[in-house]
């Protein structure tokens, strides 16, 4: 195995480590999600009462939720793909079509997205952003923030696979890197 090859490995080990963890973290709001709502609707049609706070911290932790774990979603395979031909690829093919999709796709529009989103996060860092509902959450401009959690994770774990997927090109039959390989060293 040559030095690169080892090299490359190690970064995708460290990379896949990271958004697993990250994301094994990040799925433990969904239970504060859920009790959150269940307080929501208690208090509206329980209690006919209604709290502004309590409903914008709902759209804050569903927001956490789904804004950073996009790349453990990528790093799963969860994200939409037309799999009618993909899945009778051989190893390789299917390294070369990942390869291309990671640097023609997803890194662009990654970076594309943080490009155009840093002015826009910015901005509500100047001002301190705060809701604009009386009684509602102060920190508008860390919700925003997530923005570029979401390019960075992203992009982070697209390098990931961008680099399986030359793996899978220069190596299609020999130890390619696999997510199924990972999760069983972890």
């Amino acid at each position: 195995m040559s030095a690169l090859l080892r090299s490359s490995r190690r970064i995708v080990h460290f990379i896949d480590s990271f958004t697993e963890t990250f994301g094994r973290v990040i799925s433990w709001l969904n239970i504060a999600l859920m009790l959150s709502v269940f307080a929501v609707v208690l208090l509206r049609y329980v209690l006919n009462m209604g709290s502004i706070a309590l409903q914008e911290l709902a759209i804050y932790i569903h927001a956490i939720i789904f804004l950073s774990a996009c790349g453990y979603t990528l790093r799963h395979n969860g994200h939409v793909r037309v799999d009618i031909f993909y899945r009778r690829f051989s190893p390789r093919t299917r390294g070369i079509v990942d390869s291309l999709g990671s640097i023609l796709f997803l890194l662009p529009v990654c970076l594309f997205i943080g490009f155009i989103s840093w002015d826009y996060v910015d901005r509500a860092w100047d001002i301190r952003e705060t809701s604009h509902d009386p009684g509602g959450l102060p920190a508008v401009y860390l919700l925003k923030s997530l923005i570029l959690v979401l390019v960075a994770t992203l992009v982070l774990q697209g390098v990931a696979e961008f680099l399986k997927a030359v793996d899978a090109i220069v190596n299609p039959q020999q130890n390619s890197i696999s997510n199924n390989e990972l999760e069983e060293a972890a």
